[in-house]
């Protein structure tokens, strides 16, 4: 165990132990602080074409206190998707990320990459990924920027190799529009999901929710390259770990935090 995942548990156990402020007698939740601002401690590297752990051109690193994507290594990108996992897994919580884009598109990139990333969430596991797979089995939250010209609200539903429901029921698309506001600038933005297991899951930008839904399951399409272990169709999504990509536009992360929910 590594010490940067033994303070982690430890400060969630802690925050079941304490009062709210109104000293109601309900634990007050405990913010950790995932990335710590110094160092990727607690965090494995995926990226396609290369095995768990393997990042041979700096994708992810620390620069000035914060987590940052970029691809000053690549000639081109030629489809090496990544992600950054955190090393555990986790199922009733609340995740806030603070993020922005950054730079230029690294050429290659797909177009519909031009600032976009995400943060994924009840995935499989790094380990479990093959080595040319391109997403992980998960749902993504995710991230755009805007263009400067047309609307991209952020924090959308994206579902590589995953289906969900809403009012009641089941909906197939890979992607689902946010009622969010787009962010055209480099300003940054706060992100959270407060994920109840796989019974509901809402997005919130800036403190507004903007996006519900539950009962998360695998199934359907858009991921390549995996393992068919891995994709049991039909098998509810209740928990999992939590992972940020790396999909050909510079981004950085200044905050990744989470707090346990009470059942």
């Amino acid at each position: 165990m590594s010490r940067r995942l033994f303070s982690v548990i430890l400060a969630l156990v802690a925050s079941g132990c304490s009062a709210t402020p109104e000293d109601s007698g309900v634990p007050e939740p405990t913010w950790v602080e995932l990335f710590d601002g110094a160092s990727l401690e607690g965090w494995v590297v995926k990226i396609t074409g290369a095995e768990p752990g393997d990042d041979p051109w700096g994708t992810f690193r620390v620069e000035d206190g914060l987590l940052t994507v970029g691809y000053e290594q690549y000639e081109s990108f030629d489809g090496r998707f990544g992600h950054i996992f955190f090393e555990e897994p986790f199922s009733d919580y609340e995740l806030r990320v603070e993020y922005r884009f950054v730079g230029e598109q690294v050429q290659g990139g797909p177009g519909w990459a031009l600032r976009n990333s995400g943060v994924m969430f009840h995935s499989q596991s790094p380990g479990s990924m093959l080595r040319d797979q391109d997403f992980p089995i998960s749902l993504e939250a995710q991230f755009l920027g805007g263009n400067g010209v047309d609307e991209r609200p952020t924090s959308n539903l994206c579902t590589p190799g995953t289906h969900v429901e809403m009012d009641g029921e089941l909906v197939e698309a890979h992607c689902i529009t946010a009622r969010a506001p787009t962010f055209h600038g480099e300003e940054w933005v706060t992100a959270d999901l407060i994920v109840r297991g796989g019974a509901s899951i809402v997005h919130v930008i800036d403190g507004d929710t903007v996006l519900a839904y539950g009962s998360p399951v695998i199934g359907g399409g858009v991921v390549d390259g995996f393992d068919p272990s891995e994709k049991e169709d039909g098998r509810a999504l209740t928990s999992g770990f939590i992972a940020l990509q790396s999909e050909s536009h510079p981004i950085q992360f200044r905050r990744v935090a989470l707090r346990r929910l009470s059942n």
